[in-house]
C-alpha cells in the first residue's frame, strides 16, 4: 500500500485515506494527469486495488474502467487493457452488471458504460460475445441503444454493435431479429443516404457484418422487402461534381451490400430470387444510370461495374436488359460496347479494365443469346462499317500492342464461346483483312501466325 500512497498523496489531515478516497484520487489522476507517466502509475495503482474495484459503487467502477480502456492507445496501456479483460471476464457477473448499467437511463452511467463494454469487446471480442450470448435478454439491451434519443449514445452504441456482431453468427441472427434492418436504414435515411456523415458508414458497416456469409439474414433482408428499400440509395442525380470523400465511402460500402446479396459464393436460389427483386424494383436500373454517368470517381465507376456484373450473371432477364442499355452519348451506343472500349485502352485504370471483363463475363455467363450475338458482330453478312461493334473491339484488343488488351480480348472472346459448340464454329468463319492488297485470312489463322512468331522473338 506505500506505493499507492506515493501516488495519490497522505491525506490533508496526516490520516491514511480511505479506500473510497484513494480510489477518487486515482480515478481523478488518470482522467485528468496531463503527464503519460503520471496516467501509467494510477493505473498501475488501479490495478492493485483489482479486488476493491469489483466491489465499489458502481459509478465508480465504470469511470476507472473506462479510464484503463482510454490508456490504449499507448503499447503498454494496451497490453494493461488486455490484462484487465482478462481478469474482469474471468467473472461472467460482470459483463451482466454492465449489461443491468446500461438500461439506466442517465447519461453518465449509460454512455460510459457503453464505451466500456466497446473496449472490451475490441480487447477480447469471442469471449465477451460468448457471455453476453448467454446473458438474459443481453443482446436485446444492447440494440436498445439504437433507439437513444441522444445521438451520442445512438452512434456509439453503432460501434458497439459493430464489435459484438463480428465473426458470431448467433449473434449476427438475434440482431436482426431484434428489427436491426428496419432500424439501421431509418437512421440511413434520416441522415442523408449517399451524402450523409460518419453515421451513415457506421451503419453500412454494422449491415454488412449482420449479411455477409449469413444465409439466413440475407433471406431475412429480402423477404422484409429491404432490397427495395435500398434503391433511392443509387440516386445520384445528375450532377456529380461535388463527390466527397465521405459520399464515395458511403456509395462504396452500398454497393459492397448489394454485391453480398448476389454474391456467386451465395446458394442459386437466393442469388436468384435476390437478382429478380433488383430488377423488380428498378435497383438494377439504377445501378446502370450510375454506370453511363459523367463524372463518377473512378473507384466507384470500377465497384457499380462489379456489382451490376453480379447482379446480371445467370439471370436472363437481367443479362437481356443489360444488353438493351444504351450509353446517352450522339448516337447512343450499347453500354457492353462503351465498357470494351474502356477495357482495351491502355490508359484507362488497371482495376477498371479488369471490372469490364468481369462484367462481359457475367453477361456471357450461361447466356447463349448473348454470346451469339456477339459472335455475330465479328461475321461479315452483320459489319456495319458506320458503327463500333464489339466483335470490332474485341479483335483490335487481341491484335494490339498492348498485353493487357491482348489478354483481356482473349478471354473476352473465350467466354463467348464457352459451353456453346454452334458459337466455336460460328467463330473459324471470321475473317480479317491483315493488309491492304492482300487477300483477308481466318482469325484462326491470324493467331496461329502469331503464336508460330513467338520462337523466335524470345
Amino acid at each position: 500500500m506505500n506505493y499507492i500512497w506515493e501516488v495519490v498523496g497522505r491525506h490533508p489531515t496526516g490520516q491514511q485515506p480511505t479506500g473510497a478516497e484513494t480510489i477518487q484520487k486515482l480515478c481523478d489522476r488518470v482522467a485528468s494527469s496531463t503527464l503519460l507517466e503520471d496516467r501509467r502509475d494510477a493505473v498501475r495503482a488501479l490495478k492493485s486495488l483489482s479486488k476493491v474495484t469489483i466491489n465499489m459503487p458502481k459509478n465508480k467502477f465504470l469511470c476507472i474502467s473506462f479510464s484503463l480502456s482510454e490508456e490504449n492507445q499507448q503499447k503498454q496501456e494496451e497490453d494493461l487493457g488486455v490484462q484487465f479483460t482478462d481478469k474482469f471476464i474471468q467473472e461472467p457477473d460482470n459483463i451482466t452488471l454492465l449489461l443491468t448499467l446500461l438500461e439506466e437511463f442517465d447519461f453518465h452511467v449509460r454512455w460510459p458504460g457503453v464505451k466500456l463494454l466497446t473496449a472490451l469487446l475490441k480487447s477480447q471480442c469471442a469471449p465477451v460475445q460468448g457471455i453476453i450470448l448467454v446473458s438474459p435478454m443481453g443482446v436485446s439491451r444492447l440494440m436498445d441503444l439504437l433507439a437513444d434519443s441522444r445521438e451520442v449514445i445512438r452512434n456509439d452504441g453503432l460501434l458497439l454493435l459493430q464489435q459484438l456482431t463480428k465473426g458470431n453468427t448467433a449473434i449476427q441472427k438475434i440482431v436482426a431479429f431484434e428489427n436491426a434492418f428496419e432500424r439501421l436504414l431509418e437512421i440511413i435515411t434520416e441522415e442523408g443516404s449517399s451524402d450523409g456523415g460518419i453515421v451513415v458508414e457506421d451503419c453500412l458497416l454494422l449491415l454488412l457484418n449482420l449479411l455477409k456469409n449469413n444465409s439466413s439474414n440475407q433471406n431475412f433482408f429480402k423477404e422484409g422487402s429491404y432490397i427495395q428499400k435500398m434503391k433511392p440509395w443509387f440516386e445520384v442525380g445528375d450532377d456529380n461534381s461535388g463527390w466527397s470523400a465521405q459520399k464515395v465511402t458511403n456509395l462504396h460500402l452500398m454497393l459492397q451490400l448489394v454485391r453480398v446479396m448476389v454474391s456467386p459464393v451465395n446458394s442459386p436460389g437466393a442469388t436468384t430470387s435476390c437478382q429478380k427483386a433488383m430488377f423488380q424494383c428498378g435497383l438494377l436500373q439504377q445501378l446502370c444510370t450510375i454506370l453511363m454517368a459523367t463524372g463518377v470517381p473512378a473507384d466507384i465507376l470500377t465497384e457499380t461495374i462489379n456489382t451490376v456484373s453480379e447482379v446480371i450473371r445467370g439471370s436472363e432477364v437481367n443479362q437481356d436488359y443489360f444488353a438493351s442499355v444504351n450509353a446517352p452519348s450522339n448516337p447512343p451506343r450499347p453500354a457492353i460496347v462503351v465498357l470494351l472500349m474502356s477495357m482495351v485502352n491502355e490508359r484507362q485504370p488497371f482495376v477498371l479494365r479488369c471490372a469490364v471483363l468481369y462484367c462481359f463475363q457475367c453477361f456471357l455467363y450461361k447466356n447463349h443469346k448473348g454470346q451469339g450475338e456477339i459472335v455475330a458482330t465479328l461475321l461479315p453478312s452483320t459489319i456495319d462499317a458506320n458503327s463500333i461493334s464489339a466483335g470490332q473491339l474485341l479483335c483490335g484488343g487481341l491484335f494490339s500492342a498492348d498485353s493487357l488488351s491482348n489478354w483481356c480480348a482473349a478471354v473476352a472472346l473465350a467466354h463467348a464461346l464457352q459451353d456453346n459448340l454452334t458459337q466455336k464454329e460460328q467463330l473459324l468463319r471470321v475473317q480479317l483483312a491483315t493488309s491492304l492488297g492482300k487477300p483477308p485470312v481466318s482469325l484462326l489463322q491470324q493467331c496461329t501466325n502469331i503464336l508460330s512468331q513467338v520462337p523466335s522473338q524470345l
